[in-house]
This record gives structure tokens, sequence and C-alpha cells, in this order.
């Protein structure tokens, strides 16, 4: 799996962007979407940048370089589009259920990476739940997780 993120990641210059695997793209839209996350309060911290990767490197099982990568290519996917629906069209088609609350967890531990949450982030937290599927007691038990992984009290 791990090269096949790298080849998507341009680090296998051979292979063409138009022919990377399905499997790759949701990593990168799952990616993109903590990117929209991090940055929806207008600062882009380094914590965040850092729990993305952290999340990047256990979650998608990649090398710390692998996962700055990712960022990099969310980044400048997120910068390209910017449109919600794109990336969780993706996510809704390639993930399963199980898979879909976890990347709200996902979310939720990078909108809390900086201490807080504006009403900006509950906002597009509500919205990317009701997009991907994933119904509104399920987003709460993932927020509830992310908290208390993260040691915030509710």
């Amino acid at each position: 799996m791990i090269n096949r993120v790298l080849a998507f990641l341009g680090l296998d210059e051979a292979r063409d962007e138009a022919s990377f695997s399905k499997a790759d793209e949701k990593y990168v839209a799952a990616a993109a979407l903590m990117v929209e996350a991090a940055t929806l309060d207008g600062n882009f911290e380094a914590v965040e940048r850092r729990a993305i990767a952290d999340i990047s490197q256990e979650r998608f099982d990649l090398t710390e370089d692998e996962a700055e990568t990712l960022i990099q290519r969310a980044e400048a996917a997120h910068d390209d589009t910017n449109n919600l629906l794109r990336f969780t069209r993706i996510i809704k088609e390639r993930f399963d259920e199980a898979e879909r609350i976890e990347v709200m967890e996902m979310l939720w531990e990078v909108v809390f990476a900086d201490g807080r949450l504006d009403d900006y982030e509950a906002n597009l937290m509500r919205r990317i739940g009701g997009l991907i599927y994933v119904a509104d007691r399920d987003n709460g038990a993932a927020r509830k997780r992310a908290m208390q992984r993260l040691g915030i009290d509710d």
C-alpha cells in the first residue's frame, strides 16, 4: 500500500497521476478534509499540522516523511479546489461506515488540536458529518473519543 501512496504522492515520477488507485485517493481526500478543518479558523498552526501528521502516520501507516508528503499533497488539492463536495464524495464512496466514523474522529482531533473549537469549526464538522453520511449520534461519539484521546474535558 505504501508504494501506491508514494506513487500517488509523486515520489514515483514514472507513474501518471491519472492512474493512481482509488485506495490512494481516499487518503488524500481525508487529509484534505483535515487541512480544511485546520485552516478554517484562519490559522494553520504548527500544532494542527503536527496533529495531521501524527494521525496520518498512525491511521494510514505512513512514515513521518510520507505523512508530510501527504499533507503537502492534501494542501495542494485543497487549495486547488477548496470544495468540500469533491473530498466528501470520495470519502462517502470509498470508506465503509466504520471508516467514515473514524474519519470524523480524525477531524475532531485536528479541530481540537489547538485547544479550542470555534463556531465555524463546529459548523464544518456538522456539514462534513452529513455529507459523508455519519449519523449525529456517531459524530458525537467520535467527538467524545477525540476529546478523551486529547485529554480535553467536555
